[in-house]
């Protein structure tokens, strides 16, 4: 049973390489960067974010676990999490009885948009401050071919 044998070329290795070691070490920076102003931490941001530009304000769990990088486990907890600090509270979904909207309140859309702005210049800061607009937009063009 002969299978082949993969083996990346040594750019594509550095290629996979810097693009890990870049979003760590830029997340890192934005999350200190929250830290810092006396934010929470970045998942917040991202399911305060997702529920917000939601049509209703409203997402079912698993649609914020799609449209998000949390596993359904960290998501649950950090559900819980935002519900306790009355950010969101759950709604029955009315077709089955079981299921729970997650639906964002006035304190999570003001929480996140006191968010952005720590957010947006930490992103001017660690990524736009880096790359001219030419080269911005070549690396989001390149980076399309993995989405």
């Amino acid at each position: 049973m002969s299978e082949k044998m993969f083996k990346p070329s040594e750019a594509v290795i550095l290629a996979w390489t810097r693009i890990m070691r870049a979003r760590e070490r830029l997340l890192g920076a934005i999350e200190a960067d929250l830290k810092a102003a006396g934010m929470p931490p970045l998942a917040w941001y991202d399911v305060l974010w997702e529920l917000a530009r939601s049509q209703s304000g409203r997402l079912r769990p698993y649609e914020i676990e799609e449209r998000t990088l949390l596993t359904q486990y960290n998501l649950s907890r950090l559900l819980d999490r935002l519900e306790r600090e009355d950010l969101i509270r759950r709604e029955v979904f009315a077709e089955d009885g079981r299921g729970r909207w997650i639906v964002i309140t006035e304190a999570g859309r003001q929480l996140r948009e006191r968010m952005w702005v720590v957010y947006a210049r930490s992103i001017e800061t660690h990524v736009g401050g880096k790359l001219a607009e030419s080269e911005a937009r070549s690396i989001a063009s390149l980076l399309d071919r993995f989405l």
